[in-house]
C-alpha cells in the first residue's frame, strides 16, 4: 500500500506560495440598476469569487479552525446581496471584495459580478474588482 508523502516537505515558501478558494457560479436575485424598472423588479446576478490565503497552518494541522472560512464568507455575500440594493455593478462587485478579503489571513481577492441578459445582444455583462494585502 502506497503512503502519501510527507507534506512537509513542500511547505517551504517556493513550493507553496497561497491556498486559493473558488466560488462559482453563485445564482441569486438583487435589485441591480438605475432605470425604474429595475427598482422594483429583482434581477439575477452571478458571483465569482477568488480568494487566496497563506494556508501553512491549515494544511499541516488539517484543522478547520486553521483554514480560511469559505463557507462564512459566501453566507456574508449571499445575505448582503439579497438584502441590498444597488445602482452599479461596480457598487456590489466593491462591496462583495471587501467580503472576501476582510480575513487577515487573506493576500488576494478577486470578485466577479455578472448581470446575464444587461445587454440585448450579449449573454452578461460583468465588473471585476481585485485587491492584494501587502
Amino acid at each position: 500500500m502506497k503512503t502519501v508523502p510527507n507534506i512537509h516537505s513542500l511547505t517551504k515558501p517556493s513550493r507553496i506560495s497561497a491556498a486559493k478558494i473558488n466560488i462559482s457560479n453563485l445564482r441569486l436575485r438583487t435589485f441591480i440598476g438605475f432605470n425604474p424598472d429595475e427598482k422594483t423588479k429583482q434581477q439575477d446576478v452571478i458571483v465569482n469569487a477568488e480568494i487566496q490565503y497563506r494556508a501553512d497552518s491549515a494544511f499541516t494541522s488539517d484543522d478547520q479552525d486553521d483554514a480560511l472560512n469559505y463557507k462564512d464568507i459566501t453566507k456574508r455575500m449571499i445575505h448582503h446581496i439579497e438584502n441590498g440594493r444597488f445602482h452599479l455593478l461596480e457598487k456590489l462587485a466593491a462591496d462583495l471584495l471587501a467580503i472576501a478579503s476582510d480575513s487577515e489571513q487573506v493576500s488576494y481577492a478577486e470578485v466577479t459580478v455578472d448581470k446575464p441578459h444587461a445587454l440585448r445582444f450579449a449573454d452578461s455583462v460583468s465588473v471585476t474588482l481585485s485587491a492584494s494585502r501587502d
